[in-house]
């Protein structure tokens, strides 16, 4: 037999297996059911569905599982959205519910929020509100997240029960399941709506926490509040005539905030309106903050940075004899006066040939010169690695300029075997001060943080700079934050999240009152 007879009767072989193959698994009835539920779910065919349901239960010969209850559970309630299945759609979802626990099936995460929709839909919170926490309780796996706790917290808000949406909402913190702003904004408009003063107060602040620019549903619900009767009513008790007590928590919270709570009495002045391109608000004339990181958190990176310099430093070593990093941190308390840290390696090979080892120090020296005129004569400091020192001491000319940077205190060279990115950022967040250097700094942030808390810094912080046609440019960081504000005078402003594509037009809601706006 030839080599092309045997492969002729082999896809004669696979070709009649196949069909057999296909043939045995059209008699899987559960595959067949789960099949023809996914393709209802897509075109979101409630009645379909529910009649395949119908005939298998009629049947009993299929045996449904996990994922066919999941199918049915998200179908019923991604159907109460339309007025003529609603009624259905939550009568038919509890029951299949209770079919699956009745069977032995414990629901998973998918399953209970399904259902917790159902409950919320129909106006039952505290049974929705109960399939979370016995959720949590009984473990097995399924942990609750944001989608699974937003439905209970929606229905308590738009029923007015606030005690129980303030419980729902411990419960999520407890969970370690963040708010977002459709639930801070729901939050926020219940306790307006009742009163509440303090959970206002508290849920702005967790707008600030949370959110960066607010939508108009939100902005809107601002306004009801501080137009109101009862936040006019709403004092102090003095606070505001304690100016230094409110600046100092300002400047520790890292300013935009000091969180002591209302200041001034009377009416709120409630304004739309634009800030200029300085950050000066042109409904009110207040100055706004350029926002940084806190004391406490500041702290606690710069500690860390330290350990982990240290550890990564110790790792390296083996027997060479290498300065500490602890040297390098008694010596800045002691020279720590510094406004600006420069990247002294980033500044001085920047457009230069890496391959012929070429280093500008005529573009370093422009940079520092440019911030000791900008600082009024006050010197930054240059972190670089002690090797390039050495490089430049040994040109003749260059000697000079290097040496009188070692005299001034310009210049601290980082010992062998050091990475001398660990010493820039540690100076730059220990003196809470400017960093020049165009490094992204992207391993720092998955190293040390992985949050929003380092980028937050670097905005604040980080001086990014050109050089065109040997002209220095430098990129300040912005003169103002667009974030929410509350001044030590007592006034909040909200930016608008809708604006056009360069934000000159940003819609702002200024609040003030009279006593906040006097000196």
């Amino acid at each position: 037999m030839t080599a092309i007879d045997q492969r002729q009767i082999r896809h004669h072989d696979e070709s009649e297996a196949k069909p057999n193959k296909r043939k045995k698994l059209n008699h899987n009835p559960e595959k067949n059911l789960l099949v023809n539920l996914n393709a209802c779910s897509k075109s979101k065919d409630l009645k379909a569905a529910m009649a395949l349901y119908d005939a298998s239960m009629a049947a009993g010969t299929v045996h449904l599982g996990q994922q066919h209850f999941q199918t049915l559970l998200y179908l019923c309630s991604a159907s109460t959205t339309e007025p003529s299945l609603k009624t259905i759609a939550i009568d038919r979802g509890f029951e299949i519910f209770e079919r699956m626990v009745s069977s032995g099936i414990t629901p998973n995460e998918a399953s209970i929020t399904a259902v917790v929709r159902l409950a919320a839909t129909k106006g039952d919170g505290d049974y929705a509100f109960k399939l979370v926490r016995d959720m949590v309780a009984t473990g097995g796996g399924s942990t609750p997240r944001l989608r699974t706790y937003s439905p209970v917290l929606f229905c308590f808000c738009e029923k007015l029960e606030a005690e129980k949406a303030y419980e729902v909402e411990e419960h999520m913190d407890t969970a370690g399941v963040m708010l977002e702003e459709a639930e801070i904004s729901a939050l926020l408009k219940v306790s307006s709506a009742i009163g509440q003063e303090s959970k206002v107060y508290r849920y702005l602040h967790k707008l600030r926490e949370c959110v960066g620019c607010v939508s108009e549903e939100t902005l809107k619900i601002i306004e009801d509040w501080f137009s109101s009767d009862r936040a006019s009513e709403v004092s102090d008790n003095g606070m505001g005539s304690d100016v230094g007590l409110l600046r100092e928590a300002v400047s520790k919270n890292g300013g935009g905030w000091h969180g002591y709570g209302w200041v001034g009495e009377g009416k709120w002045i409630v304004e739309r309106g634009n800030v200029s391109p300085i950050g000066k608000c042109l409904s009110c004339g207040e100055q706004l903050a350029c926002v940084d990181t806190n004391e406490v958190e500041t702290n606690n990176f710069a500690d860390s940075l330290a350990s982990l310099a240290i550890e990564r430093k110790a790792k390296m070593t083996s027997n060479e004899t290498i300065a500490n990093f602890t040297e390098f941190q008694d010596w800045l308390e002691r020279h720590g006066d510094y406004e600006a840290i420069l990247d002294g390696a980033n500044i001085g090979l920047y457009q230069q040939n890496f391959a012929d080892g070429g280093f500008s120090l005529q573009q370093l020296e422009a940079v520092v010169m440019e911030l000791y005129h900008k600082s009024g004569n006050k010197w930054p400091l240059v972190v670089l690695h002690k090797k390039r020192v050495q490089a430049l001491l040994d040109n003749p000319s260059h000697r000079k300029l290097v040496e009188e940077w070692i005299t001034n205190g310009v210049l601290y060279a980082t010992p062998p075997g050091s990475n001398d990115d660990w010493y820039w950022l540690y100076a730059a967040v220990k003196l809470k001060c400017l960093l020049v250097t165009n490094d992204e700094m992207r391993d720092h942030i998955f190293e040390l943080l992985g949050s929003s808390f380092f980028q937050k810094w670097k905005e604040r912080h980080q001086v990014r700079y050109t050089f065109v046609k040997g002209n220095l440019k430098l990129e300040m960081p912005p003169p103002f934050s667009v974030v929410i504000q509350e001044s030590e005078k007592g006034s909040w402003h909200f930016p608008m999240s809708h604006t056009d594509s360069d934000g000159s037009s940003r819609t702002w809601l200024c609040i003030t009152r009279p006593i906040a706006q006097s000196p």
